[in-house]
């Protein structure tokens, strides 16, 4: 997240927030200390000559907000309200904070709606929708928990990314401070790690105490569409987030590698739950694919792994999936129904 967060302050959030809380609105109402030195460099404005703009009702609002020392040049009759940039520079933990929020949000909103449509339209069966277990109004209720379940998800995760920013993690910029055989290796080790730490976190949820008040919203959906991946109850949605985000604080990841792998694990968790019961593929006994969670939602305990079976199959909850478990099947009676009511 600090590698998008650097993005965004680069070309938009550094103008955004020069103008919600401009360094001028506080040299007019608030003549604190200015520190000398303390530039604010991470505007990313050039300095313009010019006198400093008499207060506007909206700085004259936001004067008394907190900030930390001010830059010197704000006692100077020679540059503009824009080239002093905001009074929250870049490293200022409330405008992270809040700017992550935003990130985290518009993120998250992103990834669920492109990946569950794409997914929704051109690979879930949507015969399955006529199947004697599928709700009412399914795909908007899946589509209503999520949303709703998003912000408080957000401000459960939002520590795990100031973490981040604030340079806690072991994320790496350079390739050669690990070197290329490390980065490759990186891969699969994240996979592993969280795909073992997935399973264990699912699984305690399944115990009786935790699965009646957190988990069990999310197996309200027996037959899941990608719209399902994500609605859970906010508490749940986050714990099953945590071995992603402890990973980097416990081992060096390439920040960029990072993004890509937070976007595939949403693209996963999202391709799992299109109620797929396709069988016999030759990585069947290896990859925990839409088969095998189909099989977690109709029978509960089995297959709680993420993407590879091997912790389920040392955990004895591992259940292959067969075609003869297709709950496809459960729509031949209806089908036959309907043909003998249009023969009539």
């Amino acid at each position: 997240m600090d590698f998008v967060l650097d993005i965004c302050d680069e070309y938009a959030f550094d103008k955004i927030w020069a103008h919600l809380v401009p360094a001028s609105a506080f040299a007019a109402h608030n003549p604190l200390p200015i520190e000398h030195g303390l530039v604010n460099a991470s505007s990313g404005l050039s300095q313009v000559a010019g006198i400093v703009a008499g207060p506007s009702k909206w700085a004259e609002l936001v004067s008394f907000l907190p900030h930390p020392p001010l830059p010197v040049e704000l006692d100077s009759p020679l540059y503009s309200s824009a080239a002093l940039g905001s009074a929250w520079p870049r490293d200022y933990v409330p405008r992270q904070l809040l700017s992550l929020t935003l990130l985290t949000l518009v993120g998250i909103h992103a990834l669920y709606f492109i990946f569950a449509w794409l997914s929704y339209k051109f690979i879930f069966n949507h015969d399955m929708m006529r199947h004697p277990r599928f709700l009412k109004n399914q795909v908007k209720l899946e589509i209503m928990t999520s949303l709703r379940a998003f912000p408080m998800m957000t401000l459960l995760t939002l520590p795990w990314f100031q973490g981040e920013v604030m340079g806690y993690s072991r994320l790496y910029e350079n390739v050669d401070d690990f070197g290329w055989a490390y980065l490759l290796f990186s891969i699969p080790f994240f996979l592993v790690f969280t795909d073992y730490g997935v399973y264990w976190v699912h699984r305690i949820l399944h115990h009786p105490t935790l699965y009646k008040h957190i988990h069990k919203p999310h197996h309200k959906w027996i037959i899941p569409t990608p719209f399902s991946s994500h609605a859970f109850h906010p508490v749940d949605g986050y714990l099953q987030s945590v071995p992603y985000h402890l990973f980097i604080f416990v081992f060096p990841l390439h920040r960029i590698l990072y993004l890509g792998l937070f976007v595939f694990v949403n693209f996963w968790s999202i391709f799992i739950h299109d109620s797929d019961m396709i069988t016999g593929h030759p990585l069947e006994n290896i990859i925990n694919g839409p088969a095998h969670h189909t099989l977690h939602h109709l029978y509960f305990t089995v297959n709680y792994g993420q993407y590879f079976t091997w912790a389920d199959k040392w955990g004895g909850s591992y259940r292959q999936p067969e075609s003869s478990l297709d709950p496809a099947l459960d729509l031949k009676p209806l089908e036959a129904d309907l043909k003998a009511q249009k023969s009539q």
